[in-house]
């Protein structure tokens, strides 16, 4: 088990400051800590999934302490960019030497981190993209099944696109809708995979009797939907789906109101799983919906800690003044399975060995149980995916002009309580 040892804050920067404790630990020289790189996207267009990581690991710190654990973070931004990301995971391996690689939020951040941890033979754990294309967008030729192969250094734990299908339909079934939907797809790794004709949303949809109008891909950042629009018009579209960055759901929905395009249901991946992104909409966020992957009401507790999830939420407003927002469950788990991992390796500064003691786990974390073994996943995954719950969600515009997530869906994970049912946008 790893013993007593350092204490560390970590700047904003990315560069972390040792306060010594120091009794020996295996394979680790006296004094020195075992080093975890964090990557996310702390500034840039998705800077919203990054809010969160202060909080996290300040607390991971502080927890750390307390247990006698000698442990450094070091911080690195992706700025929302795949080249910064791959960049700055090549600064954690090569500059500062680190013994273990946590990475989270979007395709864009996590693909080329995990990319460059396999390369370069230093074990990494991902999570807050959905599995696929997590796992197939790092593939050498993603359209060529036959020559995909599993990774030796790169876990991944988090829901799959069959998942957020089911919880989008479950919900769309508790509203009475013609039928017809509206897909907005970006071209980007989360777009080209939720749209894909495969893999994505378009199979299943037809099989379960929904007609898609998917007016192709669209660049992110895109300042007029008006394409998008006009084609959602003329297919008669009462639900939207998709899966778009907050920035780009907000143009959308204020020049669909603009346009006279009002649907009855719109579900939407990403921009709609944080309150400052529903709050930016006014009134017109009401009812809108999403997947929810973690919240207050998860029945879970942290293995580091053991605080429920309503206590960590209750610990994020109280510290930020700011709502609870669904990454902080999936941080504070990534360093949960850090701690895990690491106790239990051979050698925490050998790279095989903390791979291997990360294919064994088997944790209950703040997310739910984490385990690679293969459950729930095709066998071309099964080696570097673990699956966590998933339930659907309704933002509903409160008197004081906030919002609350009410979860209306659980059929695909019934130990999740429902709070509400699914309404139609007025």
């Amino acid at each position: 088990m790893l013993t007593r040892r350092n204490f560390l804050k970590t700047t904003a920067a990315g560069s972390a400051v040792a306060v010594t404790a120091g009794l020996p630990m295996p394979a680790i020289a006296q004094d020195a800590p075992v080093k975890l790189g964090y990557v996310s996207p702390q500034t840039g267009p998705l800077a919203a999934f990054g809010e969160a990581d202060k909080f996290v690991i300040e607390g991971f710190l502080a927890t750390a302490k307390a247990r006698g654990l000698n442990y450094e973070v070091v911080v690195k931004d992706s700025q929302s960019n795949p080249n910064r990301a791959a960049e700055v995971a090549k600064e954690l391996i090569v500059d500062d030497e680190v013994n273990l690689v946590l990475v989270a939020s979007t395709p864009e951040t996590t693909n080329p981190v995990a990319t460059t941890c396999e390369s370069e033979g230093t074990p990494c754990i991902s999570t807050v993209a959905p599995w696929q294309p997590w796992f197939i967008g790092q593939q050498g030729n993603a359209a060529d099944p036959a020559s995909w192969k599993p990774f030796d250094y790169a876990y991944h734990f988090f829901w799959g696109l069959e998942d957020v299908i089911a919880v989008f339909t479950n919900m769309w079934s508790q509203v009475e809708t013609n039928r017809k939907v509206g897909g907005l797809f970006p071209n980007d790794g989360d777009g080209n995979a939720w749209g894909d004709e495969t893999v994505g949303f378009p199979p299943v949809l037809e099989k379960m009797g929904y007609a898609l109008s998917d007016p192709g891909r669209y660049q992110n950042m895109t300042d007029d939907f008006s394409a998008q629009i006009n084609a959602f018009k003329s297919g008669q579209c009462e639900i939207i789906t998709g899966v778009v960055i907050p920035p780009d759901f907000t143009t959308f929905w204020n020049q669909a109101k603009q346009q006279g395009f009002v649907p009855k249901v719109a579900s939407i991946g990403k921009a709609l799983l944080f309150p400052q992104a529903v709050e930016a909409l006014g009134k017109a966020g009401h009812n809108l919906s999403s997947e929810v992957w973690w919240s207050p009401s998860h029945p879970f507790t942290s293995s580091l800690t053991g605080e429920t999830s309503a206590q960590v939420a209750e610990a994020f407003t109280k510290a930020t003044g700011r709502p609870w927002t669904q990454p902080i469950g999936f941080a504070h788990a990534l360093f949960e399975l850090a701690v895990d991992a690491l106790s239990r390796a051979e050698d925490p500064t050998d790279g095989d060995a903390v791979a291997q003691a990360i294919a064994a786990t088997r944790l209950d974390t703040l997310v739910g149980l984490i385990a690679w073994d293969g459950k729930n996943l095709p066998p071309f995954a099964a080696k570097n995916v673990a699956k966590t719950p998933l339930v659907g969600g309704q933002w509903r515009l409160k008197d004081d002009g906030g919002y609350d997530l009410v979860i209306t869906d659980n059929k695909t994970a019934p130990n999740i309580p429902v709070a509400g049912k699914m309404e139609a946008i007025a």
